[in-house]
């Protein structure tokens, strides 16, 4: 079962399952508790609760005839790094200094994870992510997205961006959260994919497209098979001695990486698709300095 927020042409905001092309909206005026997607998210049993709060007086809509916004409320958004051999490789090239450190993370018992941001940094699908205007080499990156609730218990997936200056980063390390947290600096959507059922790694595909002036620019894709790291040690790590109140969005590392000489430009439009989840397209802009 899928999830998502999404605008109706009145203007208002609602939840709605997904099918397909299909939507059935819910009603949550039925329940005195369940006031947003992150209600739904964060109860013991998403699937039956959305299933109960399905408004069989409206028609089903056509994805066309909606927005679709971010899956996020007021829950953080997190990030592991490094859980990709390819990401790795990347970051070692990228950064000199730190090299080392990168490449200890990847086999050490503790991983990387950083705080990305929040709802007010998150673009949704169709909406601008952004390019700092002092870098000069930044890529997005295509990561397979864990939703967490406040208990710790893994309830969902969606797909995430997770933009990255890759020159301040690699001028020195302890740049990190400058070259990873700015103004829409990460995006999430289309929808919530429920872990109700066993899902097969492998099996699981990421992919990343990039056009620039109407053209194919970059393509590359990757499993979840080649992820050294599973769900419930991300999910360890991030909630040890870490109390998540209202949930969290939980990026799990990029194995799709352009090219050194490639970086982002104002106009791009960067679009990621996993297998089971969807698409999620958004423009790129820069701003001048």
């Amino acid at each position: 079962m899928k999830l998502a927020k999404v605008r109706l042409k009145d203007g208002s905001v609602r939840v709605a399952s997904v099918e397909d092309q299909s939507l059935r909206l819910l009603d949550l005026s039925r329940s005195a508790t369940i006031h947003c997607l992150a209600d739904i998210l964060n109860e013991a049993d998403p699937s039956a609760l959305a299933r109960l709060l399905i408004d069989d007086t409206s028609e089903p809509l056509s994805a066309s005839a909606v927005r679709f916004l971010a899956p996020i409320d007021s829950q953080e958004v997190w990030a592991a790094g490094v859980t990709y051999k390819r990401s790795q490789v990347a970051r070692m090239e990228e950064s000199e200094s730190g090299a080392s450190h990168y490449d200890k993370v990847y086999t050490a018992p503790r991983p990387e994870i950083f705080y990305k941001g929040n709802a007010r940094r998150t673009s949704g699908p169709s909406e601008p992510v952004r390019v700092r205007a002092d870098s000069h080499w930044t890529v997005p990156e295509p990561e397979f997205t864990l939703v967490v609730s406040p208990k710790g218990k893994l309830v969902g997936y969606t797909i995430g961006n997770d933009m990255s200056a890759r020159d301040i980063e690699g001028e020195n390390p302890l740049y990190l959260p400058q070259a990873k947290v700015y103004n829409q600096c990460c995006a999430l959507g289309p929808c919530v994919l429920l872990a109700d059922q066993p899902l097969d790694r492998d099996a699981t595909k990421v992919m990343l497209t990039i056009h620039r002036a109407g053209r194919e620019a970059f393509r590359g894709e990757t499993h979840l098979g080649m992820i050294v790291r599973g769900w419930d040690e991300l999910i360890g790590w991030l909630t040890r001695e870490n109390d998540i109140p209202e949930g969290a969005f939980l990026l799990t590392g990029t194995g799709v990486v352009p090219p050194d000489e490639f970086t982002l430009e104002d106009g791009d439009s960067v679009s990621i698709e996993i297998t089971g989840i969807g698409t999620l397209t958004n423009p790129v802009v820069k701003s001048k300095v």
